[in-house]
């Protein structure tokens, strides 16, 4: 056991009055003061101090010399001697009285109990140190006399040691303490440690795995410097923080690995983070090749998609067979289900969070893929040597064999294809500082039928600045531009000819500071706006002699802004929470016409009672209202956890569509004089444990939202190149409810997770008029609508080269609406349909298999390659994706339409250099 550090002895020299070091300040009060100082050189190398005091006391000089350094002081005035301690603090005697007062602390002095309360020195077991990487060991603070705190703060950033990035998401342990955090999306930490030795340990993906010994004397600093991880072959693991599962205080949160996703067998091969997100519990879609996303219980439209803080309204191919990411330049998909952090607003149910990859500061680097459909490569090239990096990918489609390939007679003359690209610029800005610029295009062109081609595009450029403005503050700049459109070019053998468009523009700016306010408190606070522009729709007749009428639909035009205040406040070791205030506001805006409707009638052209012109930018009607985000966590011991959270929340942007379609040109719509804004009111209550040093995770939540003035459509409804929209749509009620349960294995040979949702999606439609009024007012199931929703992903790791893997999955049939008979009119025959949804499609379950086969890992080969064979639908299921009813001599028969009916092989072959 050591108590200090062997001494060095100092010989007495005469130095220069003008020197400042403190090494050379020390030597001259040793010859000044005719004193001997005990230190050791290292500790004082580097300090620049003021020069000596005035005062002719020993004591007093030293107190003012070493004020802002770690040292303190002990002086044996009998020896003339001043031995320097690094931190800690030495006491010489006890005060009078008390061995006394031990015995009867009534009876003890003042002096006694205050020294009695004093902190122990702090003792280094040799036995207890950690020998795994050699480190050394970090002293924080400096232990004063006068300060009996019962614990102290520690503050820091993660860094990545090769480019100096922040680290997000790092999970901070304490051993034996069952304290911890994690570090937020610049790196930044804190913790409230007792005095003491501590052994500080640090885990992310994708970053090497450490150790830090520390010791606490008082309050300071700790950066912490990670490597790149090297990637274990024996094992895979799938959570990049598996102990934030039960830290973190918000509640409802997914975080999903690009590479971690690569074994999960899909779809022709391709690695896709946003299908494996559908196999978690509470995020589900309508079925195979649907696009968007279903969280708790909302519509499609209530997410909001981001790349690199831009949005994106289509993430998805191929009728939403293969996301429109690039998985090579792809990080990780963080996802929100409940009370999201307060910067982050403007949908009901859910926030996609996607981070691009930074490029390699030190080399060219590279990867790709081949595979039955599409080609991909990545490439990252530096561009300052440890500061600045591109990465660039491009991914496309090469082959239309697909769409023949389906069970269906009228695609067989089909094609289609797609393509995607990224260029991402990241720098380190000065010390503490950095900018990345991401700008992404993606395209679709398909043609289901001989004379129509389909084409949707997404485009986007973001802007983020991460800088420090002081020591503990630090700012976050935030630019965008996001572009949607799609088109239509039909080209028939009759003289109707046209091109159709539409278009939605978003510009977006958001600034927001992140600073502690004392010990417990962690504030983030600021702006964000947003500017609306969308085309409605155009209709452009093609050719001479053609009869089709043009039709042009004003633009639309809003402005979206929001003003927001959080704070992570941790009052104890077992309480966290989440608490903000988000206040967005809202307005359509001119040039525009609005239409008045008479009061006491339903909406329709009937019903007009008069039109307002708006002029250029002029407020046509403001929303808006306060969100409140609460989300709290109790840790029950060091592994387990209870978590809730409650909050509301604005939506302005609606989509149009009638939910039955796979196809992608889905329009959006402005909130405007006679469409108001959704909202939602959303509880959830969980309960995490983690097992076995994280290899298990364990978690089961529930929650109930309730949502208003969501939209849905009159039956037999025009929505497109609709101008007075607002007659065909109506604004009801929903619900949701469920519990979502999820065990996952993180580590070992085998891994992956088992899934389930139990959940029901209603709304209810209950107008002042019978045409405005659905199931006549009652509740009734959505259109995605699942109530039993089973996945079980795994993966098992043979060798250090070979694995399977598999991917099974059960979910409840939708809902439909059936016919239930039919009458004849004046010699006509009629359908009479059901209620509302109140039938369902047959239950959809299916099976993929994979192998996965390594190249050898020698280190010095050109490039590293990776084989998957898999099976997408290995048994065969026919599971339809809609029921369709069509009338045959006087019969209604009902016919089936599905995606993929047969099982599905491909073989992907993925390289990196």
């Amino acid at each position: 056991m050591s108590l200090l550090p062997t001494m060095g002895f100092a010989q007495e020299s005469k130095t220069d009055q003008e020197a400042s070091d403190l090494l050379t300040i020390i030597k001259k009060l040793e010859a000044e003061k005719g004193v001997t100082f005990f230190y050791l050189d290292t500790w004082l190398e580097g300090i620049e101090v003021a020069d000596i005091s005035a005062s002719d006391d020993i004591r007093d000089i030293l107190t003012d010399l070493l004020a802002d350094t770690e040292l303190n002081f002990f002086v044996d005035r009998e020896q003339k001697r001043v031995y320097l301690l690094r931190n800690t603090l030495v006491y010489d005697q006890l005060p009078e009285g008390f061995f006394d007062a031990e015995a009867d602390s009534l009876q003890a002095t003042p002096e006694a109990r205050q020294i009695a309360q004093l902190p122990p020195p702090v003792f280094l077991n040799d036995g207890a140190r950690q020998r795994t990487r050699n480190l050394g060991i970090a002293r924080i603070g400096k232990a004063s006399a006068d300060d009996l705190a019962a614990s102290y703060t520690l503050t820091g950033r993660a860094l990545r040691s090769d480019t100096g990035e922040p680290i997000p998401d790092l999970a901070l342990r304490v051993r034996n303490l069952g304290i911890g955090t994690v570090t937020d999306a610049q790196g930044n930490y804190q913790l409230q440690l007792p005095r003491g030795y501590h052994v500080l340990s640090a885990t992310a993906m994708g970053v090497a795995s450490m150790e830090r010994q520390v010791v606490i004397y008082g309050d300071g600093t700790l950066d912490l410097e990670l490597e790149e991880g090297i990637e274990l072959l024996d094992e895979v693991v799938v959570e990049a923080d598996a102990a934030a599962n039960v830290e973190e205080a918000t509640s409802g949160t997914e975080t999903i690995e690009s590479e971690a996703s690569k074994n999960i067998p899909l779809v022709l091969g391709e690695r896709d983070i946003l299908q494996v997100a559908r196999n978690l519990p509470g995020i589900s879609s309508a079925g195979e090749g649907s696009s968007g996303f279903n969280v708790r219980g909302g519509r499609t439209d209530q997410n909001l998609i981001l790349l690199d803080d831009g949005v994106i309204y289509n993430p998805t191919h191929f009728f939403g067979i293969f996301q429109a990411l690039n998985p090579f330049t792809t990080d990780r998909l963080d996802i929100y289900k409940a009370a999201p952090p307060v910067e982050y607003g403007g949908r009901l149910s859910s926030i996609f969070d996607i981070r691009s990859t930074n490029g390699n500061t030190e080399k060219i680097s590279g990867e790709g893929s081949i595979g039955p459909v599409t080609a991909n490569l990545a490439l990252e090239v530096p561009l300052k040597q440890e500061r600045s990096s591109l990465i660039a990918g491009a991914r496309g489609a090469y082959a239309d064999w697909i769409l023949r390939s389906l069970d269906e007679e009228s695609l067989q003359n089909s094609q289609a294809s797609f393509f995607d690209g990224i260029v991402r610029v990241h720098s380190l800005v000065g010390e503490d500082g950095a900018i990345g610029a991401t700008g992404y295009f993606s395209r679709d062109a398909f043609s289901i039928t001989q004379d129509s081609l389909y084409q949707y595009s997404n485009a986007l450029l973001s802007l983020r600045w991460d800088h420090k403005i002081s020591e503990n503050t630090r700012g976050t700049l935030v630019a965008g531009n996001s572009d949607y459109r799609f088109g239509i070019d039909f080209d028939g053998e009759s003289n109707t000819d046209f091109e159709l468009d539409y278009g939605i523009n978003q510009t977006q700016l958001k600034y927001f500071l992140q600073r502690p306010l004392g010990d417990k408190h962690r504030l983030t606070y600021g702006v964000a706006a947003n500017f609306y522009s969308v085309n409605p729709g155009s209709r452009e007749a093609q050719g001479a002699n053609n009869a089709l009428p043009d039709i042009l639909i004003p633009r639309e035009q809003a402005l979206e802004g929001a003003l927001f205040i959080g704070d992570t406040w941790t009052p104890s070791e077992k309480w966290q929470w989440e608490l903000g205030l988000r206040f967005p506001f809202y307005t359509a805006l001119g040039e525009a016409t609005q239409r008045e409707y008479n009061e006491g009638e339903p909406r329709s052209d009937a019903s007009v009672s008069g039109t307002t012109e708006y002029g250029s930018l002029e407020p046509i009607r403001w929303y808006g209202g306060p969100e409140a985000r609460l989300a709290g966590r109790y840790f029950l011991d060091e592994t387990s956890s209870v978590k809730f959270s409650l909050h509301n929340a604005y939506q302005f942007i609606h989509t149009l569509s009638n939910n039955t379609t796979i196809s992608p040109i889905d329009t959006w719509k402005l909130s405007d004089f006679n469409i108001a804004p959704q909202q939602a009111y959303q509880g959830s209550l969980g309960y995490f444990r983690n097992f076995q040093d994280n290899t298990y995770e364990f978690s089961v939540e529930g929650y109930y939202k309730w949502m208003v003035d969501v939209l849905d459509f009159k039956t037999g409804s025009e929505l497109f190149l609709n101008q007075n929209v607002e007659t065909e749509v109506l604004q009801g009620d929903g619900q949701a409810y469920g519990v979502e349960v999820l065990l996952k294995k993180n580590k070992g040979k085998l891994n992956g997770w088992l899934g389930y949702t139990y959940s029901r999606s209603l709304y209810r439609f209950d107008g002042e008029f019978e045409e405005e009024r659905i199931n006549d007012g009652e509740f009734f199931p959505s259109n995605f609508d699942k109530p039993h929703d089973f996945s079980l992903i795994a993966n098992y790791r043979f060798t250090r080269r070979y694995s399977v893997s598999m991917n099974f999955v059960y979910q409840t049939g939708r809902p439909i609406t059936y016919p239930v008979g039919t009458f004849r009119l004046n010699n006509t025959d009629y359908v009479f349909y059901s209620e509302r949804n109140a039938f369902r499609i047959p239950d959809f379950y299916r099976l993929d298999l994979g192998i996965n086969i390594e190249g050898n890992h020698r280190k010095n080969k050109l490039a590293h390659s990776f084989w998957t064979i898999s099976v997408y639908n290995v048994l065969g299921r026919n599971n339809p994706y809609s029921v369709f009813f069509v009338s045959e001599g006087g019969e209604v028969k009902a016919l089936q339409s599905s995606i993929f009916a047969i099982p599905v092989p491909s073989i992907t072959y993925n390289f990196k250099f």
